[in-house]
């Protein structure tokens, strides 16, 4: 509850700010544009983000002859979620992850990597699919997608604003707003992504547990996360930044205070632990 009562609050704060930002820049006017662009982005985001990422990394449908066990595990999984069973994609990527999109349990999907499949015992491979039905049933691909895309958005916007800031300056009576859209346009974006991760960091706490109890085994996804921390550290990959808070590891692994302060991912030895003390309760 405390999770979920943290992301609506930082997905509220989000929006104001790209609001305000539409405010402080071209007055009332300002304000119902961006108001009118949130509306706009946010539905384009729930009803075709999904086959946008599908296609972006050319997942294909699992074949069911070759994978029975693991469709087997989607569908008793997806059933103890009280969810229909979501789509099962693989990508052809040897890095272990897995990710899942969609905007609503009835349109959802699992995408594993051929690593992940390679690398996870059954047992592992459940904690992993508990994790990301978890997404679905919580609807969390809707919420990081909006998310993601309002960042975008606004940081596109400043980068114009940025520009306009350093060349369109006419006379000495515009370099102070000048000077004020600049500084504007480089605290906006920073803050509004500092909520993102945040929004992102608490979806994925909010999804280990949801998965945990659904199985009934933290330790599953505990053993999977140590295997897939240990993968990722010796076999990074760059993704887009807009795409990373879907896996359930960074696939770009980064270190040090800077980075993880912003990281769409917790800390996985944070996670891990976790897990373990749930282990003791379930």
């Amino acid at each position: 509850m405390i999770n979920k009562v943290k992301t609506f609050s930082l997905l509220a704060i989000l929006s104001v700010i790209f609001i305000i930002v539409g405010k402080l820049l071209a007055g009332n006017t300002g304000m119902t544009l961006f108001f009118i662009l949130s509306l706009v982005i946010n539905f384009f985001s729930y009803y075709f983000s999904d086959k946008i990422v599908l296609a972006l990394y050319r997942a294909k449908p699992l074949p069911y002859n070759e994978f029975p066990e693991v469709h087997h595990i989607v569908k008793e999984v997806a059933h103890k979620a009280g969810i229909k069973k979501p789509g099962v994609y693989i990508v052809p990527v040897h890095q272990p992850n897995a990710f899942a999109t969609g905007r609503n349990p009835e349109n959802g999907a699992v995408v594993l990597t051929y690593g992940i499949l390679k690398l996870l015992n059954l047992r592992e491979l459940q904690g992993v699919i508990a994790h990301e039905i978890s997404h679905i049933k919580n609807r969390d691909t809707l919420i990081q997608t909006i998310s993601a895309t309002i960042v975008g958005a606004l940081t596109y916007i400043a980068n114009v604003f940025r520009w306009i800031a350093i060349f369109g300056i006419e006379g000495e009576d515009d370099r102070g707003n000048a000077i004020y859209l600049f500084v504007l346009s480089i605290i906006a974006p920073i803050a509004a992504l500092l909520i993102h991760f945040a929004i992102s960091r608490s979806r994925e706490y909010l999804a280990d547990e949801t998965g945990a109890k659904m199985i009934r085994d933290p330790l599953a996804l505990a053993n999977a996360l140590e295997k897939l921390d240990f993968s990722t550290k010796r076999m990074p990959v760059n993704v887009n930044p807009a795409n990373s808070h879907m896996f359930i590891v960074n696939p770009a692994y980064k270190h040090g205070f800077i980075t993880s302060l912003f990281s769409t991912h917790p800390p996985v030895e944070e996670r891990i632990r976790r897990l373990r003390k749930l282990s003791h309760v379930i």
